[in-house]
């Protein structure tokens, strides 16, 4: 269902709201530009400091804009089991492919509690779920045997994972458990290129959303075995994946962005701030040297 360069897309705000139709022009761009999925209000997308009514506002407008020319993957997760299920009955209801579930933060399941919070999910909406693994903002780690467990259980329900666990041994842990059916993103940019090599489909990507062109033909280098250009292509946006988080992230794509597209602004919401300078100069220097600007 999924693969190639899906953009973790940022959410605009312009003198604090919600800038929709940066939002919209966004996605267009990102359709041009060979993207091959959308995913809203992720952690780039700054879900944590968005209102319901503005989550919900965001994802109608990805799904509305976006208007069945790619699929759009939508941000659901909670530390919240109820939250999250209402995320996802909505998503249901507005034409969202996917919901994308991260593992519940802040009170730390185990996993028998992280079996239980997605077989609820599962069992209680008809949307299909895209695992997020990201133990180093969640702490808690959804293990290889409970991915396999959770797909065996649930294989029309539970269809792809974004990996952002920085293990890439997990790739071929989850080859081993479940079929090829089961779709595996990368969840970190700098690995896509081992990550796809071990099985991976593509990326759930941060720097896709300055440089959408670059990163859809490096998923179609990969694709081809084109091993040189698609080392070619690595080495030169390598330096924009680590920009992308040289201070608190989505502050440097935002920034980014705003370097590409005069209609986008910097602006994030609080506790997070605009990049520091050292962090801008990181930025200009990877925008340049991958050709972006």
């Amino acid at each position: 269902m999924f693969s190639g360069s899906i953009p973790a897309l940022v959410t605009p705000f312009r003198d604090g709201a919600f800038d929709e139709p940066a939002f919209r022009r966004l996605i267009d761009w990102q359709i041009e530009n060979g993207s091959s999925g959308l995913v809203a209000c992720g952690t780039t997308g700054e879900a944590s400091t968005i209102s319901t009514d503005e989550h919900h506002r965001v994802i109608r407008a990805c799904v509305e804009q976006a208007a069945g020319r790619v699929p759009v993957i939508a941000g659901c997760g909670s530390n919240d089991t109820a939250h999250a299920l209402m995320h996802l009955r909505f998503c249901e209801r507005v034409g969202v492919t996917a919901g994308l579930c991260v593992a519940p933060y802040y009170n730390r399941p185990g996993q028998a509690g992280l079996i239980a919070h997605f077989s609820h999910l599962a069992e209680n909406s008809a949307l299909p779920i895209v695992l997020y693994n990201v133990p180093a903002r969640t702490v808690t780690d959804i293990l290889d045997e409970t991915v396999v467990e959770l797909v065996r259980r649930y294989p029309t329900r539970i269809i792809a994972i974004k990996d952002a666990s920085g293990d890439l041994s997990r790739v071929a842990d989850h080859r081993m458990g479940l079929d090829d059916r089961f779709c595996q993103l990368s969840g970190n940019d700098e690995l896509w290129l081992p990550h796809a090599a071990a099985g991976g489909m593509g990326c759930i990507s941060v720097t896709a959303n300055v440089a959408p062109r670059l990163c859809a033909e490096f998923h179609t280098a990969i694709a081809a075995n084109d091993l040189v250009k698609a080392r070619a292509l690595n080495d030169r946006l390598f330096p924009l994946h680590y920009a992308m988080f040289s201070d608190a992230s989505p502050a440097p794509v935002k920034y980014a962005l705003s370097r590409v597209h005069d209609w986008v602004r910097p602006e994030v919401r609080l506790p997070l701030v605009e990049c520091s300078p050292a962090a801008r100069a990181a930025v200009d220097a990877a925008l340049a040297s991958a050709g972006v600007l």
